[in-house]
């Protein structure tokens, strides 16, 4: 078969998806076809299609052909795929398909938050005010990517939807962000979700970043970093194993389910309090 298999990774199968898509968009062929057209055998496409296994350079430029691509195209191609086996790699903060597709066939996520709300359970206005706040993105993109992470969340929705649960530290509770309204408005989303959610009390300092564990029926886990100029993803056995004692670690000093919920219904209670305050500025 001229291949070998190795281990999948998030981009191997994002990219894979996208051969995928371009075959059906670019031919008429469906998998068994595309076998035949390029002498591959028939299973060579759906392993390659899934990231399952890693195409030679060759493999590629002949793939991409039969889909009517020109040597550009293949050639960018081919620069993104070459890293796309590596148990490290970052990409652009605002290259979605790696994440969602990762969000996407997760069996289970779990996540800890410092200074935000998790992306999954963020309302609307909070999502708009962290990227008017942050003043990085244009201001004409910002209403694509709200529409985005709103979107990311329908896997909750799903019937099939991953397990999960997001560790959310104090801090995030206490950031000013937006209006009193957003405050509250997230706050409530968070008191109704509080069966996936554990608030970390303020007095646990010893967690700097936001880090996300997403295990897979049938994949390696992988563990996700996010910063405002990167997105980190690593399947290396040790920083896997690093993000499982974190989470055995925030397991242990967590509030429960209870206590987040009481703790929840204080903040939104201080909120209304101060609204109520004349000359505050809060309402």
């Amino acid at each position: 078969m001229g291949m070998t298999a190795i281990i999948s990774t998030p981009y191997s199968r994002d990219l894979g998806d996208e051969l995928r898509h371009l075959r059906e968009t670019c031919t008429t062929f469906h998998g068994r076809a595309m076998a035949v057209q390029l002498g591959w055998d028939p299973s060579k496409v759906s392993d390659v299609e899934l990231g399952k296994v890693r195409a030679s350079e060759v493999d590629l430029v002949q793939y991409l052909a039969t889909c009517g691509k020109n040597i550009d195209f293949a050639n960018e191609f081919r620069r993104r795929y070459y890293n796309a086996f590596d148990l490290f790699f970052a990409q652009l903060p605002d290259d979605l398909r790696t994440l969602v597709m990762t969000e996407a066939m997760a069996s289970k996520i779990i996540s800890l938050d410092i200074m935000t709300m998790p992306g999954l359970v963020q309302v609307e206005d909070y999502v708009r005010e962290l990227f008017v706040d942050s003043h990085i993105e244009a201001p004409e993109d910002i209403e694509k990517f709200v529409r985005a992470r709103i979107e990311r969340q329908a896997i909750l929705k799903r019937p099939n939807r991953p397990e999960c649960l997001f560790y959310v530290h104090e801090l995030a509770l206490r950031m000013q962000l937006g209006t009193a309204a957003i405050r509250e408005d997230q706050y409530l989303r968070l008191l109704f979700n509080t069966h996936i959610i554990r608030i970390v009390p303020a007095h646990i300092t010893a967690f700097r970043s936001p880090c996300v564990l997403y295990e897979f029926e049938k994949a390696p886990s992988v563990v996700y970093c996010e910063t405002d100029m990167a997105k980190v993803f690593a399947q290396e056995k040790t920083a896997v194993a690093r993000a499982k004692r974190l989470f055995q670690r925030l397991d242990a000093v967590a509030l429960d389910e209870e206590q987040s919920r009481s703790m929840l219904m204080d903040y939104i209670s201080a909120l209304r309090e101060d609204s109520d305050v004349p000359g505050s500025g809060l309402a």
